[in-house]
C-alpha cells in the first residue's frame, strides 16, 4: 500500500500496526504446556502386595486371580525419586471408621493353619473414621500408606522437598462396588461415593494441599465458559508454570455427576473428572485400553489422556511390548504401568523413556520449545 506523506493519521496507524506485529513475531514460538509432554505413572501405586499366608491362600483358592495380584510397589516417595510422575490411589469411604478393620483374608489364613501374617495395617488407623487406601476389601488391603491423608501427606512432603519438579499427577480411584470373591468370603460392602462423599473427598485433598500447591480446574478454564472450550484452545498451563505443582484427577467416570453438583464445569473444585469429550467438565480423559487412534485424536484436540501400557501382569509375564509401544506412540500423556523404571518384571519388561528420563516431548505435539528442554531430571 502506498501511503502519501500528507496523510499523517494514516501513516501513524500503519506504523502502529507494524509495531504491534513485531512482538508477535518475536514470541511466535508456542510454549510447552502440561499436555505437550508424556509422563510415566504407576498403577495401584500404594500396592504393598500379599503377605506369605495371604498368598498361599489365594494360590489355593483362585490361582488365576492370584496371578493378577502378585506385584508390589515401594513407597510413594521412592517411586517419585525414581521418576514416576503419576500415582494412583484406590480410595474407600469409611465415614464412621472400622469398616475395613477385619478383612476376611486374615481369618482364612488362620483357618488354613498357616502362620499368622504381620498386621496388614495399624489397628487404630483402621478403626478411625476417614478414607482408606487399598486394592480390594477383605482380599487385598495392604498399602504402603494408610489412611488416604497419610498418602497425601507423603506426596506433599516430597513435593516440598523437590521445588520445581515436573507436575505430579495424583489419580484417585473411588471404590464403591462389591467385587465377586471366591467362597468362603462375604465381602464388606463399600460406602457409596455420593455427593456428600465427594464433598468430603474434596475437603480431604484441600486439608493437605494448600490452594497454591495444585492446579485446579479454575486455573485451566480461565476466561472460557467451559473446561472443554479451554483445553481445545491451549487452556492447559505452561510446563514452566506447572512445575512444583500437583494435579488431582478422578479415575471413575461414574462419580462425575456427584462431584459436579453445585459446581458446574468444576468451578471451585480441586480435582478434574474423568469426563466425556464435549461436555463442560471435559479436560481429562481415561482411555485405559485405547484404542491408540482414538487416544491420538483426543490428544491432538488438547485433552489430557491417561492410558495403561499393561494390565493384569499379562504383558509383563511374556515380555510383550506391543501394547506398551502402541500407547507410547499414541500420545497419551499419562502412561500407567505396574513396571516403571527401577521396577522391571523378572522377564525384563519395563516402561521407561530413553536414559530413564522423567518425561519426554509428546510425539503428537512436538514443539521446538520442548525439544530444548531438559526432561531427564525432576
Amino acid at each position: 500500500m502506498n501511503v502519501p506523506y500528507h496523510h499523517p493519521v494514516r501513516m501513524l496507524s500503519l506504523v502502529g500496526v507494524l509495531l504491534a506485529l513485531l512482538p508477535c513475531a518475536a514470541s511466535a514460538e508456542a510454549p510447552t504446556r502440561v499436555n505437550d509432554v508424556q509422563y510415566i505413572g504407576s498403577h495401584n501405586s500404594y500396592h504393598a502386595g500379599l503377605a506369605p499366608g495371604e498368598a498361599a491362600v489365594w494360590k489355593q483358592l483362585d490361582p488365576s486371580l492370584f496371578a493378577k495380584l502378585d506385584y508390589a510397589h515401594p513407597a510413594l516417595s521412592k517411586q517419585l525419586d525414581d521418576g514416576v510422575r503419576q500415582v494412583e490411589l484406590d480410595v474407600y469411604g469409611d465415614r464412621l471408621g472400622g469398616r475395613y478393620a477385619h478383612p476376611g483374608i486374615v481369618g482364612r489364613v488362620a483357618a488354613a493353619g498357616l502362620p499368622a501374617d504381620a498386621p496388614f495395617a495399624d489397628a487404630q488407623v483402621m478403626a478411625a473414621p476417614g478414607f482408606k487406601v487399598m486394592h480390594v476389601q477383605d482380599l487385598d488391603q495392604r498399602s504402603t500408606c494408610q489412611p488416604l491423608q497419610a498418602c497425601l501427606r507423603e506426596l506433599r512432603a516430597w513435593s516440598l522437598a523437590h521445588p520445581g519438579h515436573l507436575p505430579l499427577f495424583i489419580l484417585l480411584e473411588t471404590e464403591e462396588e462389591s467385587l465377586p470373591l471366591p467362597v468362603p468370603f462375604v465381602p464388606v460392602v463399600p460406602e457409596p461415593f455420593d455427593a456428600d462423599a465427594m464433598n468430603r473427598l474434596d475437603a480431604e485433598v484441600r486439608r493437605v494441599f494448600p490452594r497454591s500447591s495444585y492446579i485446579a480446574p479454575d486455573d485451566v478454564r480461565g476466561q472460557h465458559a467451559t473446561l472443554d472450550e479451554a483445553v481445545r484452545h491451549d487452556g492447559w498451563p505452561t510446563l514452566a508454570a506447572a512445575r512444583g505443582h500437583v494435579i488431582f484427577l478422578l479415575d471413575q467416570h461414574s462419580v462425575g455427576k456427584a462431584y459436579l453438583q453445585g459446581h458446574p464445569a468444576l468451578r471451585g473444585r480441586a480435582m478434574f473428572t474423568n469426563a466425556t469429550p464435549g461436555e463442560d467438565d471435559a479436560a481429562f480423559l481415561e482411555l485405559n485400553d485405547g484404542p491408540a487412534d482414538e487416544i491420538a485424536t483426543r490428544v491432538r484436540q488438547g485433552y489430557l489422556v491417561r492410558t495403561r501400557t499393561d494390565a493384569d501382569l499379562v504383558e509383563a509375564t511374556h515380555d510383550d511390548v506391543r501394547r506398551r509401544d502402541a500407547m507410547l506412540a499414541s500420545g497419551a500423556q499419562l502412561l500407567s504401568t505396574d513396571f516403571p523404571a527401577h521396577e522391571p518384571a523378572s522377564t525384563g519388561y519395563v516402561v521407561a523413556f530413553p536414559g530413564n528420563a522423567v518425561a519426554r516431548c509428546n510425539p503428537l505435539r512436538l514443539l521446538d520449545s520442548c525439544a530444548r528442554m531438559d526432561l531427564t531430571h525432576r
